[in-house]
């Protein structure tokens, strides 16, 4: 029973940056309470791609079953109200099992949209979208970013100059609306969720200790073969490389060098530099967006500093 100066939450939300020790820790849970996990990432949703989203293998899936893992095609795209429902319907039944549901991952826009709510976006539009795609082609994304940082400048200073899928929406959001993304997300998030979440935040205490892990990681994927993987996927499913599955990190930049649009000596370089971008912004979110308790996942005493501080909602 839990104590009563305790408050038990509906779900425990494990949040932290690339290479954070997220899954690990989330296992060691797993295995000392009552605990299903869910997973919070915006690339494990994909079907076969395993490599380049440090996926956890077969056998531990098995025995750690998580949820909104290999759930969709690369073909397909997935979004952040999508992933609110599905993850609604897998606490239902994680509760209805008298278990714990554990959300764990890096996404910080799905832990945003389940904790903050969705803003009423407009649905894509196609001769829209074609206008920014043709200027883009005639002055290149980062003119664009420009754009857009003089109409929303809040949304622009969270993009990358050449995040042409991101840009590309936020003045599809403008030109369609009149509005800014950031004005329409602010009324979004006034719809918070009532139900009671225990945030906690994996932060490295030194990010360059986190930096290393983050070359280490994608060095070994290249070992493990991500771009035999690629080329797989490439030959199962028809992709562009447009298409949300093929930007993600390490995917991307393994088809430029497939394609010869990066020479490929850089490809583990660049593959690095950009993990270590989405690891700054997943910090910048944790750091600014959700009141988080934080723990060093530096630390080697983590996984145990953890499972003690968890200790009294499992009694």
């Amino acid at each position: 029973m839990n104590p009563p100066n305790v408050p038990r939450p509906y779900a425990i939300l494990l949040m932290g940056p690339t290479a954070s020790g997220k899954t690990a820790a989330a296992l060691e849970l797993a295995d000392r309470y009552p605990i299903e996990l869910i997973s919070v990432d915006s690339a494990l949703v994909y079907r076969d791609m395993d490599i380049g989203t440090a996926k956890p293998d077969r056998a531990t899936l098995a025995r750690y079953p998580h949820a909104l893992v290999d759930i969709i095609s690369p073909e397909d795209s997935y979004s952040a109200a999508r992933f609110v429902a599905d993850a609604e319907a897998a606490m239902t039944d994680i509760h209805q099992r008298g278990k714990m549901p554990l959300l764990v991952g890096g996404t910080m826009l799905y832990f945003k949209a389940l904790l903050q709510g969705l803003a009423d976006l407009p649905q894509a539009d196609k001769a829209t979208r074609a206008a920014i795609e043709a200027e883009a082609a005639a002055h290149g994304w980062p003119a664009l970013h420009a754009e857009l940082a003089a109409h929303d400048p809040q949304t622009a200073a969270r993009l990358a100059p050449n995040d042409a899928q991101r840009i590309q929406r936020a003045l599809e959001i403008f030109h369609l609306t009149g509005q800014t993304m950031s004005a329409l997300l602010a009324q979004g998030s006034m719809a918070r969720t009532e139900k009671n979440y225990l945030s906690l935040a994996l932060l490295p205490s030194d990010r360059s200790v986190l930096h290393q892990r983050i070359a280490g990681r994608f060095g070994q994927m290249l070992a493990d073969g991500l771009e035999d993987e690629l080329a797989g996927l490439r030959k199962k499913y028809r992709l562009t490389p447009e298409l949300p599955s093929m930007r993600c990190v390490g995917y991307r930049q393994a088809w430029e060098a497939a394609e010869g649009l990066i020479p490929h000596k850089e490809l583990c370089d660049r593959g690095i530099f950009a993990t270590r971008q989405l690891a700054k912004r997943q910090i910048t979110w944790l750091s600014n967006t959700f009141d988080c308790e934080q723990f060093d996942c530096l630390s080697p005493t983590l996984n145990s500093t953890l499972k003690t501080h968890l200790a009294p909602l499992f009694k």
